[in-house]
């Protein structure tokens, strides 16, 4: 099956055999494709199980689909060690097995013995330091066990999932509005990007293109929760290295930013604020003009409260060569978002939108390159500069009501990426043909997909340091306990 054309970015290929799959797989890699996801579960009643690999190249995605009656399936992780998780969520979630994937560890199930679940570490003065679930601030449940020397991690293996809500289950059977508020509801933080990516896919399932008035509407969305959501990252970097007065007024802008939301939509988290094939977000001239008028105060004293930071020395020197993360090992583990671009990676999903209003965006890179944490607090400073732009032009023009429309064939499958404040999120769908429901459904986040490389990252650091570490990539629980 090929789905093509302008109102499907997605070219889906099924392959007959398992070996097939294998060939296909390492052709496209050779042919400059990169890996965005993997969905692996049961076919029918005991019936073997399927796969299907999301692989990105500029605006374009590629299916691979491919069914195994008998026995596990082939494991991608000697071409693709960034499917590393998905495959062991696949295994938890549908006891599928992958040939090849050894140890296959748990990731959602949790045993009660370590050695079940940790990686083995040996030698003189080595012991573990585990850290949570239940953390001192009010954050979701994550447990970290920590091999060390001295103050010196050896290694991470992180714990999470432990309030793993089955969003993706529950959203499967029922008609796109009621699967749309399960993905809303994944995450508070990136409500807009996860509603978006789902809405999109949705639409290129079933042949429809946004018209412009769709596309500004969205696009100022996803740009209004990437300023509140970089702001609040940057106070809690100032707060991983204790700069209490950077900690208070970025927090304070972020509260700012909330507001602005508030005022725009009627929420401030933006909940709701996306539909399936249309837009309801009316913001006449004068509510533009205000707002516009309110961003640009919020823009002035950020640059004010940057400023500051950027000449507090101490806080600089803890930043720089802290949680060094290379441009192979990002690559290697498929690192997403600033994260990515802190490593000179000039990867950006806004570049290849063309279903939203992002035209000749240009990713934001550190002047040094370094992958500390220095560097993807400089990616998101910088990217706040060019999200209030965009935001204030996107206000130019008063909002009216919008839609999509008819463009192409309707497929019955459909993917979209969108760049959420922590990178890119894949939304791999199904519509059922009978009920015009959602058939099957794969949300991977930016959050999900960066957590493996925060787990190497740290990895010959201090244990002291893993708070600054943790807070400069900020990552979301929720997103990966859906």
């Amino acid at each position: 099956m090929t789905a093509t054309g302008r109102a499907c970015e997605l070219t889906a290929e099924t392959l007959p055999s398992t070996a097939a799959w294998e060939r296909r797989v390492a052709e496209a890699l050779a042919d400059g494709w990169r890996f965005a996801g993997l969905d692996a579960r049961p076919v029918g009643d005991g019936d073997g199980a399927r796969a299907r690999l999301v692989l990105v190249r500029e605006d374009r995605l590629l299916l691979l689909d491919c069914r195994q009656r008998f026995g596990p399936l082939p494991s991608l992780l000697t071409r693709i060690p960034a499917a590393q998780w998905d495959e062991r969520e696949a295994h938890d979630r549908h006891s599928i097995g992958f040939a090849g994937h050894d140890p296959l560890r748990p990731l959602l199930c949790h045993p009660e013995q370590l050695a079940d679940w940790t990686t083995p570490v040996h030698g003189r003065d080595t012991h573990q330091v585990a850290v949570g679930p239940i953390h001192a601030g009010v954050i979701e449940s994550g447990h970290f066990r920590f091999h060390v020397v001295g103050e010196r991690i050896l290694q991470l293996d992180p714990q999470l999932f432990y309030k793993h809500r089955g969003l993706e289950q529950a959203a499967e059977g029922e008609p796109s509005s009621t699967a749309l508020a399960q993905v809303a509801r994944a995450c508070g933080a990136c409500t807009v990007a996860n509603s978006v990516a789902f809405a999109q896919a949705w639409e290129c399932a079933a042949g429809l293109w946004p018209d412009d008035d769709l596309r500004r509407a969205r696009t100022l969305l996803l740009e209004l929760e990437r300023l509140y959501n970089h702001l609040g990252d940057i106070a809690a970097i100032c707060a991983g290295v204790g700069l209490g007065a950077g900690t208070m007024a970025f927090a304070a802008l972020k509260e700012r930013a909330h507001r602005l939301n508030e005022t725009l939509t009627g929420h401030r988290f933006l909940f709701d604020a996306i539909a399936i094939a249309r837009s309801d977000l009316t913001i006449d001239r004068t509510g533009a003009q205000t707002a516009i008028a309110a961003l640009g105060q919020l823009r002035d004293e950020f640059r004010r409260a940057w400023r500051q930071l950027q000449f507090s020395h101490s806080a600089q020197e803890r930043f720089s060569g802290c949680g060094v993360v290379t441009p192979s090992i990002a690559s290697e583990l498929g690192a997403v978002g600033p994260v990515a671009r802190a490593t000179g990676i000039a990867e950006d999903v806004r570049c290849h939108s063309p279903r939203l209003h992002y035209d000749g965006f240009v990713p934001a890179l550190p002047e040094a390159a370094a992958g500390d944490a220095g560097a993807r607090l400089e990616v998101r400073g910088a990217e706040l500069t060019a999200s209030f732009g965009m935001v204030a032009d996107l206000l130019s023009q008063p909002l009216r009501p919008a839609a999509a429309a008819p463009a192409g064939c309707r497929s019955g499958i459909g993917a979209s990426r969108v760049e959420s404040p922590r990178g890119a999120t894949l939304c791999l769908l199904e519509i059922d043909a009978d009920t015009d429901c959602l058939a099957t459904l794969l949300l991977r986040t930016g959050s999900y997909a960066n957590w493996p490389v925060l787990a190497r990252t740290v990895v010959g650091e201090l244990l002291p340091d893993f708070p600054l570490i943790n807070k400069s990539f900020e990552l979301c629980y929720a997103c990966v306990d859906r």
